[in-house]
């Protein structure tokens, strides 16, 4: 059961609180949004409330917010929707009224507006017809929710959980390493580098990394009485924690206690904390990004459908806070990637938009098609690579 329903969760509110940021933004600058789909396929859950019709699909692989636009039923087949039943031409704009009046559905309404019934659009409630900041907000607020809901999940996790830290005492020294030369000792407490007071190991092993081949002044304590150490960390290769980069990195060859504490934290610091991990994620995610692009990171690392189910389960066996935790890096992650400048991507859209605005005039609809196929068959070919890394994996 654990298999199905943590992907589900973590998956449908992710993609959820995107389309949300959607959807209220074209309500708000008012823009006629007559669908709200949750996921693909078949519908399990269908209804309407006012002029939007709401829809949960069988597959959580994605959603849509179906708006008045010129280009309804190409972006709408794209993004995986279907126009409503007895309205298969003409979309939301009102073209296909004619049809629409001799093949009625259920819910017909004489008063509603197409596809629900027989009133046409407003032309001041198409999405070209606002102006260009109104159009830019709709396409950038799915990826702002996202980040909101990175911020909000993170600081909500420091704050009901603390900030885990493994404190700054040693288990073990490599022998032949700067540590065990200068005599650095298993249970040695490190409580300061260089005069800087530290706490965790982390913030050790942080400072430490950048500081190879140069001298350090380590204090400690030892069975309650305080000592000086001098070493210098050794140069060798590891990898940048953020990108996965190859680097040359300082090492002193000790190994902290595997004793987990929490230190409790306000609101305010947690959310100063929860800020930061939102930045953090946001820096990590645009680093693998740049090392795809520039061929230092290989493709073989990114991962799909299949390792995001897996990871989520495992997140849920270990408890609320990783899967919390696996939620909040997933929405900056779908945040980031949807500002890439692919077309049926926000990233890709906005630039579509902006041009359009510049040039004065929109494009034909030929040349959206042409430009829409060619980010559908990246958007593809990138899915056909995570979901072979995926099925080579569930291999090995």
């Amino acid at each position: 059961m654990l298999a199905w329903l943590a992907p589900v969760l973590v998956l449908g509110l992710v993609i959820f609180v995107h389309e949300l940021g959607h959807f209220l933004a074209a309500k708000w600058t008012g823009v006629y949004a007559p669908r709200f789909a949750l996921g693909f396929g078949p519908a399990l859950l269908k209804f309407r409330r006012g002029e939007t019709e709401y829809v949960l699909g069988a597959l959580p692989l994605g959603g849509y917010v179906r708006m008045a636009s010129r280009d309804d039923e190409t972006m709408a087949m794209i993004e995986g929707g279907t126009p409503p039943e007895g309205h298969e031409r003409g979309g939301v704009q009102g073209a296909g009224e004619a049809s629409a009046a001799e093949t009625k559905p259920a819910d017909w309404d004489e008063n509603a507006m197409v596809p629900f019934g027989p009133r046409p659009v407003p032309a001041n409630r198409w999405f070209e017809s606002k102006a260009l900041w109104a159009r830019v907000v709709i396409l950038l607020a799915g990826v702002t929710m996202n980040v909101v809901l990175t911020l909000v999940v993170s600081t909500g996790v420091f704050a009901y959980y603390g900030r885990p830290f493994i404190p700054a005492v040693v288990d073990s020294v490599v022998a032949g390493m700067p540590g065990a030369k200068a005599g650095l000792q298993a249970g040695d407490s490190i409580v300061a580098l260089n005069g800087v007071k530290v706490r965790a190991w982390a913030d050790m092993q942080a400072t430490v990394m950048k500081l190879a081949g140069k001298e350090v002044a380590l204090e400690v304590v030892r069975a309650g009485a305080p000592l000086t150490l001098t070493l210098t960390p050794v140069a060798q290769q590891g990898a940048d924690p953020a990108t996965g980069k190859a680097v040359t990195v300082g090492r002193v060859g000790a190994f902290p206690k595997d004793n987990v504490q929490r230190s409790r934290l306000g609101i305010l610091p947690a959310a100063a904390a929860g800020w930061t991990a939102t930045w953090t994620m946001a820096s990590s995610v645009v680093g693998v990004v740049g090392g795809l692009v520039q061929g230092t990171i290989s493709v073989k690392n990114l991962g799909g459908p299949v390792a995001i189910a897996r990871t989520s389960v495992a997140a849920a066996r270990t408890g609320f806070e990783s899967l919390w935790a696996l939620i909040a890096f997933l929405s900056i992650n779908l945040a980031i990637l949807n500002l890439l400048p692919i077309p049926i991507l926000d990233g890709g859209q906005i630039l579509m938009t902006m041009a359009e605005s510049a040039k004065g005039s929109p494009f034909s609809i030929r040349t959206r098609e042409n430009v829409m196929r060619v980010g559908l068959a990246a958007i593809v070919a990138l899915f056909a690579i995570v979901m072979f890394n995926d099925i080579t994996a569930l291999l090995r």
